[in-house]
């Protein structure tokens, strides 16, 4: 039994060890993301990872609840032009994947806007901007903030948010 429960244990933590690190990016509107993060930047669609289904629910603070209940129609409609009410999902690095979910406002001057908690993920998509040699403007270093733009001429603001 002992050997078992060593076993399982083992397999978990290789599992979740292998996951890939995600980054989260809030954003104002998914079809104009989408078009920026495929189209401009070129990343690939990813697959949801495994440890993200693993346990969700939990992380949401509704274990008690069904998931037939957890979304309302305007959460699925609001996404539903995607077929994936979870977001949209891109390979930024090697064992590193985006996640795009709605739900940042627009900023000034009714721009687009993408907030992100981590510095290391919008430090990269700048690598990646300046690699595609786009128009961006640094705003500022500490939280970063800079503007890019896209082909349709919008500026979409990239905003790191502090704890």
């Amino acid at each position: 039994m002992v050997m078992l429960l060593a076993a399982y244990g083992l397999a978990m933590w290789m599992f979740l060890t292998s996951a890939p690190k995600v980054y989260t990016i809030m954003v104002s509107d998914l079809e104009v993301a989408r078009q920026f993060y495929e189209g401009l930047l070129q990343l690939n669609v990813a697959d949801v990872p495994l440890h993200y289904y693993y346990n969700y629910e939990q992380s949401l603070g509704t274990a008690g609840i069904d998931a037939f209940y957890m979304y309302s129609d305007a959460t699925a409609t609001a996404t539903s032009n995607y077929g994936n009410r979870d977001g949209l999902w891109y390979q930024l690095k090697k064992n590193t994947q985006l996640h795009i979910i709605a739900g940042a406002s627009y900023g000034e001057k009714n721009r687009q806007r993408h907030v992100c908690f981590d510095n290391e993920c919008l430090e990269d998509i700048l690598l990646r901007v300046e690699s595609r040699r786009l128009k961006y403007k640094v705003r500022r270093r500490k939280p970063l903030n800079f503007l890019v733009k896209d082909i349709d001429q919008r500026i979409i603001e990239m905003v790191e948010v502090k704890n």
